[in-house]
């Protein structure tokens, strides 16, 4: 009998060891992301005996972005794949990564900028009460366009989707004098069939994801922006993992980071050879818009620094990028 008690008092002990981390994720099931996400999830499971496991909430099961945020804070999840204005609600510093027209198409210079910037962010969404587990890279942001434009100036003639709230995105259209349409990110595809918007402005796997594809015949050749998100979970949560299991999880997780990295980076040219082969003519634009976007970075840095950015973020990166 006294065997029987131990037996029972052990199994008792693990299951009470045990810590699920409830994430929410936009990204479907079925695509590369979720297949990452499954793979690190159980890894990280076996690797840690069952004392922690992750439970993916996929395809943007548990609502939007802002949604999961929400639920985050009082309690009901635990962390989220969180991107763009998201990111910014919890941490406005990580947007200088996103201001408009600071790479154009360099992409090693983004990304090396990351790499500097990631321990001053990480600390900063800590401080917020986020543990970031890894920043993963979604890349270039292109405009798609039903009309043909052939510079900067011409983006004017065309009604664009916004993303509500976003501040990047709101004072870049501002500077620009843009016509823009806000809409919740679902209605963006149907808008683009019945002409209430003509331009929107994603990644390419994420335009080929969206299904814009289909009705847009021309992309801008010219990157506005470069995005990223960040893997967070709330510290409370996160304190409650044991520091050995949180350093076997974080060394999972940036092993899954790196390549959901590359998978992106090569899907991304993946899709723009998919849109060429379809027919989607590509737009060049030359120095002089090269010049004007660099005018309207500074403009959107002025209006946004102390606002979104802190001086002192905005001094750093201004500095390294130079």
């Amino acid at each position: 009998m006294k065997n029987i008690f131990l037996a029972v008092a052990m199994m008792v002990a693990v299951h009470a060891q045990a810590l699920t981390l409830k994430v929410g994720v936009l990204a479907p099931d079925g695509s590369s992301w979720a297949k990452i996400l499954k793979k690190m999830s159980k890894e990280v499971k076996k690797e840690t005996k069952g004392e922690v496991k992750f439970k993916m909430y996929l395809g943007g099961s548990l609502g939007d972005e802002p949604d999961v945020l929400r639920k985050i804070r009082v309690g009901q999840v635990h962390g989220g794949l969180f991107t763009g204005k998201t990111l910014g609600d919890i941490n406005g510093d990580v947007r200088i990564m996103e201001v408009p027209f600071t790479f154009n198409d360099n992409k090693s210079r983004a990304d090396s900028l990351l790499s500097e910037m990631s321990p001053r962010f990480s600390k900063k969404f800590l401080a917020q009460g986020f543990e970031n587990l890894g920043f993963f890279k979604i890349g270039f942001i292109y405009f798609v366009s039903k009309k043909k434009v052939t510079s900067l100036e011409g983006l004017k003639d065309l009604k664009i989707w916004s993303w509500d709230g976003d501040p990047v995105v709101e004072t870049m259209i501002k500077q620009m004098n843009l016509s823009a349409v806000p809409l919740p990110l679902p209605d963006v595809l149907s808008s683009l069939t019945t002409g209430i918007i003509d331009a929107a402005y994603a990644s390419p796997m994420g335009i080929i994801a969206l299904q814009w594809n289909g009705k847009v015949n021309y992309i801008l050749d010219f990157p506005i922006a470069y995005s990223i998100g960040a893997f967070l979970i709330d510290k409370k949560k996160w304190n409650k993992v044991k520091a050995v299991n949180q350093n076997i999880v974080r060394k999972i997780v940036k092993k899954y980071m790196i390549e959901m990295n590359e998978s992106t980076a090569k899907e991304n040219l993946q899709a723009l050879d998919v849109m060429k082969s379809m027919g989607i003519e590509t737009i060049q634009f030359g120095a002089k818009d090269m010049s004007q976007g660099k005018a309207i970075r500074e403009k959107i840095l002025k209006e946004l620094t102390g606002k979104l950015f802190s001086q002192e973020i905005v001094k750093l990166t201004n500095k390294m990028i130079k």
